[in-house]
C-alpha cells in the first residue's frame, strides 16, 4: 500500500510542476525499478515500453482517431449540424439543442470528446454567440455535449480500459449506448431551462421538407456508424478491424461520395490523427513500465487485501472507487487515469464480485465528468478557448450540465441494468 501511495505521489508532484504526464510516468517507473532491482534492469526498459504499445487491440485507437479526422475533413460535421438544426431548431434555444443533437451523432464517429468539441465547437459556439447566447453558456453546452463521445461507442477511453482490464471492448461499447442517450436527453432538458431563463431564440420553424433534404444529404454520415458498429456488435469484425473499416469508409465517403476531401485536407487529417495517437500511445508505453514495477511488488494485491479487510460490500467499494476517479479526473486526463489506476484496482474489483464491464462503464462516465471539472478539464478548456470565455465563468454555468452527468453516473453505478441491460440481452 505504501508503494502505491509513494508512486502516485511522485507522479502527481511531477505533473504539478508541469512535467508531461507520460514523461512523469516514465521517470517514476524507471527510478522505482532501479531502486528495487539495481541498474541491471535498465536493458529491459526498452523492451517493456515497446511491448506495452504493441498490444493488438490498441491499434483501434489510432485508426478511430484517423477515421474521425478524415470524416471531419470530409464535410460530415457540417451535414450533421444541418440535419440536427432541421430536427431540433424549432425548440426555444434551438441552437443549443442542435449542438447536443449533433454531438450525439458525431460521438458515433470520433470516439474522442476533445475531437468532438474541436470539430463542432469551432462552428457552433460562434453561431450561438451570434444568436445572443452568453459566451459561458455556449461553451458549457458544447463542452458537456462533447463528453457524450466517451460514453457512446466507439469510445477511445473504453478501448484503453478494455486492454488494461483484459475485458471485452465490444460489450463495453454496447453498455455505453443507453447511458449515452440518457445523458443526451438530460443535457437537452437543462439546455431548455437555460433557454427559457435567457429567452433565447428559436431557429427556423419545423418543416418535414427540410428534415428530408438535410437527412438525404447526411445519409452517408448516418450509414457509416451503422455499418461499422453493426459489424462490431454483430461479431462480423473485431473492434480493431472495425476501426480499419472506419478509415476505409471515411476515405470512400470523402473522396468518392462527397468529394470534399482533397490532398491538403487528407494530409491535415493524417497529421492530426498522428499527433493525437502519439500522445495516447506514449502514455500507454510509459505506463507499462509503471505497471510492471507495481506488479512485481504486488501492489494491486496488497490494495485489494487492505480494502477487503475494511468491507466486502461491492456497493460500498464502488462508492469509494467513484470518489477516487472523480478526484483523479480533476487532475489527470482520462487516458492517464485509466492507464495509471485501472491495473492497480482490478484485483479489488474482481475480489468483491464487480463485473469488469460494469466497472469499465462506471470509470468511463466518471472520467467524462472529469473532462468538465477544473483544474485539468481538457474538454472544458478547449470550449472556453473557442468561446473566449473565462474557465470559471463557464464552470459556473456548466454545473447544471455536470449534474446530469453525475445523475447518469449514479444510475450506471447503482441501477446496473441502465448500462448492462443490453449486454445481458445480447451477450450473456
Amino acid at each position: 500500500m505504501s508503494s502505491i501511495l509513494t508512486v502516485f505521489g511522485c507522479v502527481l508532484a511531477l505533473v504539478i510542476i508541469d512535467v508531461p504526464i507520460a514523461i512523469a510516468l516514465g521517470i517514476v517507473a524507471v527510478v522505482a525499478m532501479v531502486v528495487s532491482h539495481g541498474f541491471s534492469v535498465l536493458p529491459n526498459v526498452a523492451l517493456v515500453t515497446y511491448n506495452g504499445a504493441t498490444n493488438f487491440p490498441l491499434l483501434a485507437i489510432p485508426l478511430f482517431i484517423l477515421a474521425g479526422a478524415i470524416m471531419n475533413a470530409s464535410g460530415i460535421s457540417r451535414r450533421l449540424i444541418a440535419f440536427a438544426s432541421a430536427l431540433f431548431g424549432w425548440i426555444r434555444g434551438g441552437l443549443a439543442q442542435v449542438s447536443i443533437g449533433t454531438s450525439l451523432f458525431f460521438a458515433e464517429i470520433s470516439g474522442s470528446a476533445v475531437a468532438d468539441v474541436a470539430a463542432l465547437g469551432s462552428i457552433l459556439i460562434p453561431g450561438m454567440k451570434s444568436k445572443g447566447y452568453p459566451a459561458p453558456l455556449a461553451a458549457a453546452v458544447m463542452s458537456s455535449a462533447a463528453t457524450l463521445a466517451v460514453i457512446i461507442p466507439p469510445s477511445i477511453p473504453m478501448i484503453l480500459y478494455a486492454v488494461m482490464a483484459e475485458t471485452s471492448v465490444v460489450q463495453l461499447f454496447v453498455a455505453g449506448i443507453v447511458p449515452g442517450i440518457l445523458g443526451g436527453l438530460g443535457l437537452m432538458g437543462v439546455a431548455h431551462i437555460y433557454a427559457r431563463r435567457y429567452n433565447l431564440p428559436r431557429e427556423e420553424a419545423f418543416a418535414w421538407s427540410r428534415v428530408r433534404a438535410t437527412g438525404r444529404d447526411a445519409i452517408w454520415a448516418f450509414l457509416l456508424p451503422i455499418i461499422i458498429l453493426g459489424g462490431i456488435f454483430g461479431g462480423v469484425v473485431t473492434a480493431t478491424e472495425g476501426a480499419a473499416l472506419a478509415v476505409v469508409a471515411a476515405l470512400f465517403v470523402g473522396l468518392v461520395i462527397y468529394r470534399e476531401l482533397d490532398a491538403a485536407e487528407l494530409r491535415r487529417a493524417i497529421v492530426d490523427g498522428a499527433v493525437q495517437t502519439a500522445v495516447v500511445m506514449l502514455l500507454v508505453a510509459t505506463s507499462e513500465l509503471l505497471g510492471t514495477y507495481l506488479t512485481e511488488v504486488q501492489a494491486p494485491q496488497h490494495l485489494a487485501q487492505s480494502v477487503s479487510a475494511l468491507t466486502h460490500d461491492k456497493w460500498l467499494v464502488l462508492a469509494m472507487l467513484n470518489v477516487l476517479f472523480l478526484l483523479l479526473g480533476m487532475f489527470l486526463h482520462s487516458a492517464a487515469a485509466i492507464i495509471l489506476v485501472v491495473p492497480v484496482v482490478m484485483p479489488l474489483v474482481r475480489a468483491v464480485g464487480i463485473d469488469p464491464v460494469h466497472f469499465g462503464l462506471i470509470v468511463t462516465v466518471n472520467l467524462g465528468i472529469g473532462q468538465q471539472t477544473p483544474p485539468v478539464a481538457s474538454v472544458l478548456m478547449v470550449a472556453s478557448s473557442i468561446a473566449k470565455a473565462s474557465i470559471w465563468a463557464v464552470t459556473r454555468v456548466n454545473l447544471g450540465f455536470i449534474a446530469v452527468l453525475v445523475t447518469v453516473l449514479l444510475l450506471v453505478t447503482y441501477v446496473p441494468v441502465t448500462g448492462m441491460g443490453l449486454v445481458h440481452l445480447f451477450y450473456r
